[in-house]
């Protein structure tokens, strides 16, 4: 039975006293000494706990982190995430060991294109273009013509010639927002985040109701009808550059909750009110939720689980990634 979400009390992360913030716990401490140890460094998503991403060397987007990796001299890349963003990290630092604290982080999203339905497809329509945004499987972009982020999709579409048709994957919701913003019609795979489209129209209103002030910012894997109520779509990063320099001292956060704890940690003197789904006052991923520090620590220990991909495959995804970073200069 569906909740009545004005007896759930909201998510609020207020502004930080300051008083014992930076202390870490004893598995805390083990975790960095490990790090230092395996000459690792650790990547965390901003999907993950507050606990994982005060042990991290870098907090951002999948594709952030990956290159952050290869600027460093770390042998051993541990990254806390979803297992498509540890493959990513694997294709853009092949030379080095990518590992995952739980190998059964999935994604709901990058599940929804299996690479032999798109092979299939491809081969029925050999002409098409096709764009896949990064939160898919490494054999899904190396059938790819070219890679997108939320935060590039609108200007890498605008770089494909008006004459081709596109098919975009795996996000129909995304791929629906680019099309929007573009005026391209594109042909989109029907997949979806199962987190980001919990988000309804009614629960956003009512904590808007609660916070009449609060802008309301959006992540455009959400439904279009959540959409059209933000007073932004973003990309995580851009949330944190739009929260930071607009001049309201509290917003509210439609995406998964694991983004608060970034905005409280990098904006430190404003509110972020986690956007609430109709059964609950916040809106976690439990793919992103399976990485604990327990697994952490264990994974640094024994340097396992590992990625592993068979190289034509890294070859083959590797170049649309490129395609993408030379289409954003």
């Amino acid at each position: 039975m569906t909740k009545n979400l004005s007896t759930i009390a909201p998510l609020v992360f207020a502004p930080e006293s300051g008083a014992g913030s930076t202390g870490k716990s004893p598995l805390q401490e083990r975790i960095l000494k490990l790090k230092k140890e395996k000459n690792a460094v650790i990547l965390v998503h901003n999907y993950q706990d507050g606990v994982i991403q005060e042990v991290a060397d870098y907090v951002g987007d999948s594709l952030g982190l990956s290159y952050q990796a290869s600027k460093t001299d770390a042998e051993v890349i541990c990254f806390c995430g979803v297992h498509f963003m540890a493959e990513t990290a694997k294709i853009i630092n092949p030379g080095k060991r990518v590992i995952l604290p739980d190998p059964e982080a999935g994604c709901s999203l990058s599940d929804s294109c299996p690479a032999e339905k798109l092979a299939a497809y491809k081969a029925k329509h050999p002409d098409i273009v096709v764009v896949a945004y990064i939160n898919c499987s490494a054999e899904v972009k190396a059938l790819s013509d070219v890679i997108c982020t939320s935060g590039n999709a609108v200007d890498i579409v605008k770089r494909i010639p008006e004459d081709k048709e596109i098919l975009f994957v795996p996000d129909q919701n995304l791929g629906q927002w680019v099309a929007h913003q573009t005026g391209r019609k594109m042909k989109l795979w029907p997949g979806n985040c199962y987190a980001h489209i919990l988000f309804s129209t009614e629960a956003i209103e009512r904590i808007r109701l609660q916070y009449p002030g609060a802008p309301v910012v959006a992540h455009p894997e959400c439904v279009d009808s959540v959409r059209r109520m933000a007073d932004l779509v973003c990309s995580t990063e851009k949330m944190v550059t739009f929260c930071r320099d607009h001049e309201s001292d509290a917003f509210i956060i439609v995406t998964e909750t694991g983004m608060l704890h970034r905005l409280r940690r990098d904006i430190p003197g404003k509110t972020f009110i986690a956007g609430p789904t109709e059964n609950c006052a916040c809106n976690e991923c439990r793919f992103m939720k399976m990485n604990t520090l327990e697994k952490l620590e264990r994974c640094l220990d024994t340097l396992e689980p590992e990625i592993v991909l068979d190289p034509e495959t890294v070859a083959a995804a590797r170049l649309p990634i490129q395609r993408m970073l030379e289409w954003s200069r």
